[in-house]
């Protein structure tokens, strides 16, 4: 639309219409103050929303017992004897004596120095172990070390590794190699079988050449199955491109090698070069990082053409079973020779087998501890006679009592744990309360109580368990605290001022306001919008009524089922709005001589409002007003359509949006009207001009 602005008339149409459109846009302004202030009040019911959830956690925990029953212990000698007490514990004493024997983890220590030489040159724990000098040389086996991890996606008994042109190491029977595999459901190693005419157990898996597992009952959804093995080569493809000039292996120290591109055979010669038959070169690889280098002829012979390589490494393997807590544990580990003898050790100390590996570079010899203290196979090497005192068990034989089994020429002699003794492995043995028992840790847990032993003694010493009266009254404390927070910010805003002569700014009034008038314009404009709000006074109201009504609760002494006779109430300030004080003393006094009634006065449970203890209370109390305010204010994640200040928003959005394009057809009807105006009036003028022209030139 063309707008002429006054060209012919010499008016400001422009800040006429302005003018003109300041009394059209009032009801528009009235509509944007009336969203903001639906904004504010959303956002202030939000905000105490948030206080009552918060709210809400600290009666969560007050729900507990842990707020109620603290317990504290003492000790008569903590440097022989401790303990920790849960919320569980019931307030006793308890007598500790004649602890014979600590318990013990068992250990092996190999026998003998480890390294060629002790001297000059012992082992170095983070080189590979192929650069390594021991006194007995490794046994190398060639083959490919290899991981998978199979991700169970539906219930069921089989699987695969997926293996493609590879195998299984076999065994001299021509069978998987069952000292070269390990097979482990989320952490729970498997027994691998080879006999598919043996009927499987729960702890088995049938393990095939080809990769295929087969377990005795279905693998859940959602397990992992890790399958650590050996093959009998590694098996890699790679495709030329012109920008290609070498290509680097997955695995280095490389062993047995070849290399085909189509029907034609490459192998390693003369140390380094890659060569066919006939002794035509390729390239060159460097067998300790398994990198390979191209000649360019050779690639720009074969480029977008699929290259092959097969190749091994040396690797070994050894086993170790230990007795724990949880049944027997057993587990093949597969040594490459990059491994280091600290990867070696960490392999060990990481699994589950339940034991820890240690070198000492000092005396040249490596030890086995179990990481569980105790005796897991039923003979132990001492005993109590008659009379109470220990004694060395008669029938004892070392060799029944092994907790730690080794197998495998590697740790066997290698690392020689051949022949080497195993001690420890001891139960503690003491008595508790008179009762004689034994614990396969030192410290253990009875009755809620958590104790440990330090050292062997003879005469009694006691632990005691009493309620921490002083934590109680801390937790008590801090619940009154939120409460009275919550109940002082409710109270101040339902109380707070309302300036109805201050309304949300409109965009002319800001613009005639610095930054500092407009922040105290909107201070004013938001002060009130909950005064008096009916769902936060009657939040206070049925709060207070909670917490003043008496508690009739069984399990409540008569005298104590009102905050008041604990020595908790309201202030006398009425302006407060209800919040609570404490009489201390009065308060540790009744923790002190009635802990189950000041619990029960709490957190007590019924299936009446007036059985309820006062948390029980209150937290209902609380629930029902966050439902309130979110079916009122709604949350962040809810839509306008959940939440009815969020529908009254939609419906304001809507008629400013109406109201928006109405003021524009009326601003448009206006510049048509001056248009027509100055069209009008330069029509007029014209022909004023004509005629004057006219008759000034008859004259």
């Amino acid at each position: 639309m063309v707008r002429i602005s006054g060209l012919a008339s010499g008016m400001d149409i422009d800040q006429m219409v302005k003018d003109l459109m300041k009394v059209e846009r009032m009801p528009l302004d009235k509509l944007k103050q009336k969203q903001q202030t639906l904004e504010w009040q959303r956002d202030d019911y939000r905000a105490l929303n948030t206080l009552f959830f918060n709210f809400r956690s600290t009666l969560t925990n007050m729900k507990l017992t842990p707020s109620y029953r603290v317990r504290s212990t003492v000790s008569t000698n903590e440097s022989l004897l401790s303990a920790t007490a849960s919320s569980g514990a019931g307030l006793s004493s308890y007598s500790i004596s004649k602890v014979k024997q600590l318990a013990t983890a068992a250990t092996k220590v190999n026998m003998g120095s480890i390294s060629a030489d002790t001297k000059q040159n012992k082992i170095n724990v983070n080189e590979s172990l192929s650069k390594q000098k021991f006194g007995t040389d490794i046994s190398w086996e060639k083959g490919s070390v290899e991981y998978k991890t199979i991700s169970v996606t539906e219930d069921k008994k089989d699987f695969s590794l997926d293996l493609q042109n590879v195998k299984l190491k076999l065994d001299k029977q021509n069978v998987p190699d069952t000292t070269a595999i390990n097979v482990k459901v989320n952490g729970i190693s498997y027994e691998v079988i080879t006999d598919s005419s043996i009927p499987l157990q729960s702890n088995q898996v049938l393990v095939k050449e080809n990769g295929e597992l087969t377990f005795a009952d279905n693998i859940k959804k959602g397990s992992n199955i890790q399958v650590d093995y050996v093959t009998d080569f590694k098996n890699e493809k790679i495709t030329l491109s012109e920008d290609t000039t070498g290509w680097q292996l997955s695995k280095g120290e490389i062993q047995e090698f070849t290399l085909k591109v189509g029907s034609d055979i490459y192998k390693i010669s003369d140390g380094d070069l890659l060569k066919d038959g006939t002794g035509e070169k390729i390239g060159s690889i460097d067998k300790e990082t398994g990198k390979i280098t191209f000649d360019s002829t050779f690639i720009s012979n074969n480029v977008d053409k699929e290259i092959e390589v097969e190749y091994n490494q040396n690797y070994t393997t050894f086993n170790i079973q230990t007795s724990t807590s949880k049944g027997k544990m057993n587990q093949n580990f597969l040594i490459q020779s990059t491994d280091s003898l600290n990867s070696m050790m960490n392999k060990v100390n990481n699994s589950n087998v339940g034991v820890s590996m240690f070198y000492d570079s000092f005396t040249d010899k490596m030890t086995l501890t179990r990481t569980e203290t105790g005796n897991f196979n039923g003979d132990s090497k001492n005993k109590l006679d008659s009379n109470g005192n220990l004694i060395e068990n008669s029938n004892y034989d070392p060799q029944k009592d092994q907790e730690i089994f080794t197998s495998g020429d590697f740790i066997q002699n290698v690392l020689k744990f051949d022949g080497a003794t195993e001690t420890g492995g001891e139960n503690a043995i003491f008595e508790i309360n008179g009762l004689q028992t034994e614990r396969t840790s030192n410290t253990f847990e009875m009755n809620g109580v958590t104790f440990t032993l330090k050292k062997t003694f003879e005469d009694p010493e006691s632990v005691s368990i009493s309620n921490d009266s002083s934590k109680v009254f801390d937790n008590i404390k801090a619940f009154v605290d939120e409460y009275n927070k919550l109940i002082d910010t409710v109270n101040k805003k339902i109380t707070e001022d309302r300036y109805r002569d201050y309304g949300p700014l409109t965009d002319e009034q800001r613009e005639q306001l610095s930054d500092k008038q407009q922040e105290k314009w909107e201070e004013m404009a938001k002060s009130g919008l909950l005064k008096g709000d009916s769902i936060l006074s009657g939040a206070l109201s049925q709060m207070r009524l909670s917490m003043y009504t008496p508690v009739d609760n069984e399990n409540i002494s008569p005298a104590m089922k009102q905050l008041a006779a604990i020595g908790i109430k309201t202030t006398a300030n009425y302006l407060d709005g209800g919040k609570l004080e404490i009489d201390e003393a009065k308060l540790k006094k009744a923790i002190e001589e009635d802990p189950a009634s000041v619990e029960n006065l709490f957190r007590g449970t019924g299936d009446s409002t007036s059985s309820k203890g006062i948390v029980q209370r209150l937290y209902d109390d609380v629930s029902g007003t966050i439902d309130k305010l979110n079916e009122r204010a709604g949350k962040a994640t809810y839509t306008n359509q959940q939440f009815t200040i969020g529908k009254n928003l939609d419906d304001v959005s809507k008629k400013i949006t109406t109201f928006t394009d109405r003021l524009k057809q009326i601003e448009d009807r206006y510049y048509n009207q001056f248009t027509a105006m100055e069209q009008a009036i330069q029509k007029a003028n014209s022909q004023m001009s004509y005629l004057m022209q006219y008759f000034g030139g008859g004259q």
